[in-house]
């Protein structure tokens, strides 16, 4: 089928540079950092509380959302790339229905991206595991609940992914993709929150911790949404600027 060979185009093209061993670079970096405040790290009153229950050591593996801002990043570049080297031209024109090869182009970096999120999220989990024993703790995080980790990890990085791609197909540039996605992850949810307290809940980051199983009170939060509602809303958050960046490049030229 077009659509399969134009998917497996794309993951080459996401597999075959640099970029995925800068991002896992990334993500080993931020694990050991985890690690180094499991070791040396402790409470205002020098204890270390923040690992002392199952709960808290959740909250501290839970990598969704760091892997919806990685992920977010790493589908900006891949796709808004693609327009700063010309790459795009030869996809869209082998590819009559271009909604097709932009559909192939966000199950690529949604992949990437999950992949992005579970690799985060293993290689948390066992430096936080394996940084344990230095303590008076043990690893007392459920397998079943190091599954939801890295399950919603995995989610988060693929929504991220397709919103960072929706940003860079609508931006075609590579540093302003990246400014649109920091603007939308990082920037724009605290903007939203103080001009809707109610909207605490519904922001990515937020979103991701609650996928993650992470209890309210370890997340420092009163409430939080359900796993279901997690799932849509941050979906929804993926598919918007996908969608966008869908039909602008339906609407344009090739470049």
């Amino acid at each position: 089928m077009i659509w399969t060979r134009l998917v497996r185009a794309e993951l080459r093209k996401l597999t075959t540079t640099n970029m995925p061993w800068a991002f896992l670079a990334v993500l080993v970096v931020i694990s050991a950092i985890n690690a180094i405040a499991v070791v040396w790290g402790t409470d205002f009153d020098g204890t270390k509380t923040f690992i002392s229950t199952a709960a808290d050591q959740q909250s501290l593996i839970a990598f969704a959302s760091n892997a919806t801002l990685i992920a977010g990043l790493f589908g900006a570049i891949a796709v808004a790339r693609e327009y700063g080297h010309g790459t795009v031209i030869p996809t869209f024109l082998s590819s009559p229905r271009r909604h097709q090869a932009v559909l192939a182009q966000l199950v690529a970096v949604a992949i990437g991206g999950a992949v992005l999120g579970l690799v985060g999220a293993t290689l948390t989990t066992l430096a936080v595991a394996l940084a344990l024993p230095t303590t008076e703790f043990g690893f007392m995080v459920p397998a079943a609940d190091v599954g939801r980790v890295v399950a919603a990890a995995s989610f988060a990085g693929a929504a991220g992914a397709v919103l960072g791609a929706g940003i860079g197909a609508i931006v075609r540039n590579t540093g302003g993709a990246v400014t649109g996605a920091v603007l939308t992850l990082i920037i724009a949810p605290p903007l939203i929150v103080q001009l809707i307290s109610d909207a605490s809940s519904w922001v990515p980051s937020a979103l991701a911790v609650a996928l993650s199983g992470v209890e309210p009170e370890a997340a420092g939060v009163e409430s939080q949404a359900s796993s279901l509602a997690a799932i849509l809303v941050l979906a929804a958050w993926a598919l918007v600027p996908a969608v966008i960046g869908l039909l602008s490049v339906q609407r344009r030229d090739v470049v």
